[in-house]
């Protein structure tokens, strides 16, 4: 939300200031963590351990409305709060104030927050609730925020707006428990609300209370409809369970294939309670090669069955890459992805298999031929395959790989580019090369650039090799 307030745009902010731009030019008024940025970068402004301290400067911090409420000398903080014309950046500086460490400046402000909320209550909770429940978290900041949560809860409609229009979490979160406290929304309404929310915290909040109005009141289809629905696995997982409560636990069959695995979880246990047999039902889904769909694969491996080894195989040369993908993370839940058979998918066209792969051969990548995956560094190969290979190799550590980092490090993929230096220099490779090996001196000059000259001479000391320009 807005720039991101780190030292560097704080204090250029401050300069902004004194310079005469005014806080609406420079200031986020709708991003909480503007204010207290700002807080900081003038106290260190304003003292002198300060890189860029000037002793005119912190007169300069007294003339302006904002720098002065904010300055080091709680004095001076103190009268801007008497003196200051209430503008809204005024008000929000006045809820950094409430938590001052300096007592008679602390209390000042809440004195004057209690004043602006009972004149403008509203305005107030739109305006300040963001900075309010940021500051709640310091030792002082609790006082606000109890005084802000009830002003919110004595007007639930205002909760309902700010769930609306707010882009603050923390304060939606508030607005959504005032909401529920009141019982303002039926059960349809928090059925969308959890269908919708981009919060997880929040999907999680209306799910709960859906099901929990459901539970009270009796069930509702067309809400059970929409948590099927639902953009976040935890809701589509209630709506599922809720169809047995509802009395349509047939339906749990249509969730086996659902990309999470939360859901496909869930799906089974209502299949089961009903006294179905979920493992069949993945059996039929996956039996139709011409309409399977990835994540049943999945579902049948997660039912755990050895015997099921041999379906999985057969999906391996499945014309749809995501089937491809899920039968061989399958036979890896199965423990049945040998070597012969998972190998060449390493050079599967589509990404998503070749990276199953790799994290299938993972186990045992110790054994396999070095030689066959390091050709498969070659630029001829598409990138996924380079990027499998280069797994392989790496968890083989030594020589094997540094040499597959070196053959990388002008790779035309940025992302192994950077994966293969950074391994370079993490160094793990250095625990398994023999001392003083030829070939590990020659890989070392190729990657000599990534090292600061003092790195490289202790690197090639501990492996046995002889200094950087010494014989």
């Amino acid at each position: 939300m807005g720039k991101r307030w780190n030292e560097a745009t704080s204090r250029a902010t401050v300069g902004q200031l004194l310079e005469g731009r005014t806080a609406n030019q420079v200031l986020d008024f709708d991003d909480p963590a503007c204010w207290t940025a700002l807080d900081q970068a003038v106290r260190a402004l304003g003292r002198y351990w300060w890189d860029e301290y000037d002793p005119r400067t912190s007169g300069r911090l007294r003339q302006g409305q904002e720098t002065a409420l904010c300055h080091p000398d709680g004095r001076v903080r103190e009268n801007a709060l008497v003196t200051g014309a209430r503008t809204s950046a005024f008000w929000h500086l006045v809820v950094v104030r409430c938590t001052d460490w300096v007592e008679p400046v602390r209390l000042r402000a809440r004195a004057l927050l209690r004043e602006r909320l009972t004149g403008a209550p509203e305005q107030s909770l739109r305006d300040l609730t963001p900075l309010v429940l940021r500051l709640g978290r310091r030792v002082e900041g609790g006082w606000a925020r109890g005084l802000f949560e009830e002003a919110l809860g004595a007007v639930p409609d205002l909760a309902q707006s700010l769930l609306r229009d707010s882009r603050d979490s923390a304060t939606r979160r508030l607005a959504a428990r005032v909401v529920l406290d009141h019982g303002l929304l039926d059960v349809r309404a928090l059925a969308r609300r959890a269908a919708g929310d981009p919060d997880p915290v929040l999907a999680r909040l209306w799910t709960d209370a859906a099901l929990a109005a459901m539970a009270a009141q009796g069930p509702d289809d067309r809400a059970v409809d929409i948590l099927l629905g639902g953009r976040m696995p935890l809701v589509r997982s209630a709506g599922v369970t809720a169809l047995r409560q509802a009395g349509r636990a047939h339906e749990a069959a249509n969730h086996l294939a659902d990309r999470s695995g939360l859901v496909r979880a869930c799906a089974r246990w209502v299949i089961s309670q009903d006294g179905g047999d979920p493992h069949a039902r993945h059996l039929e889904l996956c039996g139709h090669l011409d309409t399977v769909a990835p994540y049943a694969v999945t579902g049948l491996a997660e039912c755990g069955r050895r015997e099921d080894a041999a379906l999985l195989r057969t999906l391996l040369t499945h014309p749809a890459g995501g089937v491809r993908a899920q039968a061989v993370a399958g036979l890896r839940l199965l423990e049945s992805a040998s070597v012969q058979t998972v190998l060449p998918l390493v050079d599967d066209p589509a990404q998503a298999v070749a990276r199953e792969a790799a994290r299938a051969l993972l186990p045992y990548a110790h054994r396999l031929c070095a030689d066959l995956l390091t050709e498969r560094l070659s630029s001829r190969w598409p990138t996924a395959t380079r990027q499998a290979a280069f797994r392989l190799l790496r968890e083989r550590g030594g020589v094997v790989q540094l040499r597959s980092c070196v053959a990388l490090l002008a790779d035309a993929d940025p992302r192994l580019r950077v994966r293969a230096e950074s391994t370079v220099r993490n160094r793990t490779w250095m625990r398994e090369v023999p001392p003083g090996d030829a070939e590990v001196d020659r890989l070392l000059r190729q990657c000599a650039h990534l090292f600061s000259k003092d790195a490289m001479d202790v690197t090639r000391t501990r492996i046995g090799l002889a200094r950087a320009g010494t014989s």
